[in-house]
Parts: C-alpha cells; sequence; structure tokens
C-alpha cells in the first residue's frame, strides 16, 4: 500500500505519506491501520503529506469514504489533521476531502507546503493543550 504512517513518540503526532497513485479507498485503509495500531493514543492528530501522490480519483468513493471514518471515529477521537497537497490538482481534490472530513476532526486543513502545516498543526495543538478551541478547519 502506498500509504504509510509512523506515530511521533513525543508528540504524538502520527505521520503519514502517500507515494505514488494512492486512492481514497487506501486512505480508508490508512485510517483503519491507525485504528488497530497497539501504540496510537486515543485522539489521533495526523499529519497527512499526499503531496508525491499521482491520483486520488474522487468518484463515488467519497461516499465510502465518509462512511468509513463515521464508523472509525466510533473507537479513536480524531483530533485535528494537516493535509499537505502540494500541486494544484491534488490541493483541489484534497480541499474536497477536507470539507467532507471536517465533521470527523475538531480542525482539518489542507497545505501546499509541509512547513506551512506544521506551523499550524503546531498551534492548533498548542490552542487545545491551553483549552482554547482551535481555528476553523476549512478556511482557505
Amino acid at each position: 500500500m502506498p500509504v504509510t504512517y509512523r506515530i511521533d513518540a513525543a508528540g504524538k503526532i502520527i505521520r503519514t505519506t502517500c507515494s505514488g497513485p494512492v486512492t481514497l479507498q487506501e486512505v480508508i485503509e490508512h485510517f483503519q491501520a491507525l485504528k488497530q495500531d497497539p501504540a496510537r493514543s486515543e485522539s489521533l492528530d495526523v499529519l497527512l503529506n499526499v503531496s508525491e501522490a499521482e491520483l486520488i480519483p474522487e468518484s463515488s468513493q467519497l461516499k465510502d469514504v465518509k462512511a468509513e471514518l463515521a464508523a472509525i471515529r466510533e473507537q479513536i477521537q480524531f483530533g485535528i489533521c494537516a493535509v499537505v497537497a502540494g500541486r494544484d490538482a491534488m490541493f483541489g481534490m484534497m480541499r474536497v476531502f477536507e470539507v467532507f472530513a471536517g465533521q470527523y476532526f475538531r480542525a482539518i486543513r489542507v497545505f501546499r507546503d509541509s512547513a506551512e502545516a506544521e506551523r499550524w498543526l503546531t498551534a492548533q495543538r498548542a490552542a487545545l493543550t491551553a483549552g482554547l478551541k482551535p481555528g476553523p478547519g476549512s478556511t482557505p
């Protein structure tokens, strides 16, 4: 599977990478793998890097992704999610993902580069730690 992940032991962020053609079904399987990982925390703060992916087809899979995220949400408290999309086509596709996945995360945002995503993710986590409400998930 071209979607891989590891847990950042210090920050409890789950860092993910997609390389090559990636389908939304593989994104689902990725989250299912996180659900099964014994090292994960109950709340997942995700940095998903799809900037190397060549393809994430939209089609009718979005409905399936939404249903599966809802099922996984029953067992895992999703935290915040930063998606690094890179190219224009992938950015557009991930903005669609951001909109419908937003209901399953406290905050979710798509970025064009990893440095910007890391800054946003750090700020969101700091706000949550301080007991503040995280910023909006869908603003450009």
